[in-house]
């Protein structure tokens, strides 16, 4: 069933391919594939907008609604612009998120998204899989490697400029990552297609707890947490995600070829980076800034260790829903 539905994918016209993965069951497959895809017809110069950002406007974006994730700012807002502006990159750009629940993974790569495409997740050239969503089931993963290889030629040779987004890789079959492993690697061309202009972002909670580790003891020895250098986390992430045996990237060859470029940490929220975070909300609403609203708000959350109860352990994530609450 495996090769029949690949060759159902291979049949279809290239833009046919260009579709959200599917999971399904076996016997689902072909039918699925055949009846479930949208025909996306792209525009050059959409796709054009791609190779363009402005990087003052993603600044002033993080500044107003990142809190607290000095070293993702600076890693994107180097390493984006810059990779964005190469006319003849050696490699696709693949970022590597680390970090809890709440800390702003996901937030910033829709901010990213958005500021490579002006339609940001809704474009036609920004691709989001969610393992959980897309990847459920342990026997079907190598239908899911041919699905994912196929979908991923389509789009890219549709536009070079795609972005493709895997959130919650920690959850992702084992193995399954590896499948686009050609993808990211030092080829030219690969079947007649470029995948070098191509931006890859993996989402994943591996590594909060080292992440955490490391901002408590700056805290405890009395150092600032914008102390904290990529150099003193990256080597150890990239390390945790390979040997932990939870997660898509475990003795991954993405690691092993050293084809991810940055491993970025995104460090526990602290009670101010919270305040930071309603505070946002409270201006997205339209609200006037209430100090004591804020304060409630922020208060509420749950915070760890449980002695100094410094970091929220949602993050910012339950903000929305607890504001919601009190207005």
């Amino acid at each position: 069933m495996k090769v029949v539905g690949a060759l159902v994918w291979l049949l279809l016209p290239l833009t046919a391919r260009c579709v959200e993965p599917i999971s399904m069951t076996v016997g689902a497959i072909v039918t699925g594939v055949i009846t479930y895809y949208g025909v996306h017809w792209y525009s050059p110069d959409q796709c054009q907008l791609g190779g363009n950002i402005n990087v003052t406007a993603l600044q002033v974006d993080f500044e107003e609604n990142i809190f607290g994730q000095h070293l993702a700012k600076r890693v994107i807002l180097k390493a984006v612009p810059g990779f964005l502006e190469n006319r003849n990159p050696k490699k696709p750009l693949a970022l590597s998120f680390h970090g809890w629940t709440g800390t702003g993974k996901n937030y910033v790569s829709q901010i990213l998204a958005r500021h490579v495409y002006p339609e940001g997740l809704k474009s036609k050239h920004v691709h989001q899989f969610v393992a959980t969503l897309h990847f459920p089931h342990a026997d079907l993963i190598d239908v899911y490697k041919d699905q994912l290889q196929l979908w991923i030629r389509g789009n890219v040779s549709a536009c070079e400029r795609s972005i493709f987004i895997f959130d919650e890789v920690d959850k992702m079959q084992r193995g399954l990552i590896d499948a686009i492993k050609p993808f990211l690697d030092y080829y030219e061309h690969i079947g007649g297609v470029s995948y070098r202009r191509a931006i890859f972002i993996f989402l994943s909670n591996a590594g909060g707890e080292y992440i955490s580790e490391l901002a408590l003891h700056f805290w405890k020895t009395g150092r600032e947490r914008e102390d904290i250098k990529l150099s003193d986390v990256e080597h150890h992430l990239a390390l945790y995600a390979f040997n932990s045996n939870d997660g898509g990237l475990w003795h991954s060859s993405l690691i092993a070829k050293n084809l991810i470029d940055f491993f970025v940490p995104f460090l526990p929220m602290e009670f101010e980076h919270v305040k930071m975070c309603v505070r946002a909300e409270v201006r997205q609403r339209g609200f006037l800034e209430d100090e004591d609203l804020i304060s409630t708000v922020a208060k509420e959350m749950t915070y760890y260790p449980k002695e100094e109860k410094i970091y929220s352990v949602k993050g910012c994530k339950t903000v929305s829903a607890k504001l919601q609450y009190h207005l």
